[in-house]
């Protein structure tokens, strides 16, 4: 698959233990501050696992290494990417994401081409979002987001304060 899809607008990290990850990260690449979103709940009407409904809590973790956003996903519970992620690997880099221009157009393209879609969904509306397998490319997924415009404030934001 080639990378083609958007700017890389972060990478990820999933573990099960943000403050621990919290502090590598800022010990190996100076990220941070951190700002926290415990507890984030995907529900089934919005979100995808291997083409299923999935209902998930995840704690999460955003900071900045300069323009680059890194984020941190600890499963809380349900089944998820995450946690299959943690059964199969263990802690560890998860995926980079890219901000494609047209969102459902890459999407299209790629399940055409045999990427399947892993999981996908919806962030409180705010934020669309869909994994393919990316090991082929150097990182176990790859995430494809789109954005609404208080969302990326929000992101602003935070890396206004890092």
């Amino acid at each position: 698959m080639p990378i083609d899809h958007g700017p890389i607008a972060q990478l990820a990290w999933v573990t099960d233990d943000i403050g621990r990850t919290e502090e590598f990260l800022t010990a190996s690449m100076g990220a941070g501050p951190w700002t926290r979103i415990p507890d984030l709940h995907f529900g089934p009407a919005d979100c995808t696992l291997h083409g299923k409904p999935a209902d998930f809590i995840a704690h999460i973790s955003i900071g900045y290494v300069a323009d680059l956003q890194l984020e941190i996903i600890q499963p809380v519970s349900g089944e998820s990417i995450y946690t299959e992620f943690l059964a199969s690997s263990g802690p560890g880099f998860h995926h980079v994401c890219f901000i494609p221009d047209d969102f459902d157009q890459t999407i299209e393209r790629l399940t055409l081409a045999g990427s399947p879609v892993v999981q996908a969904g919806s962030m409180a509306g705010m934020m669309r979002f869909a994994y393919v397998p990316g090991a082929d490319d150097g990182a176990p997924f790859i995430e494809f987001a789109e954005m609404s415009p208080e969302i990326a404030d929000f992101f602003a934001t935070i890396k206004g304060g890092a």
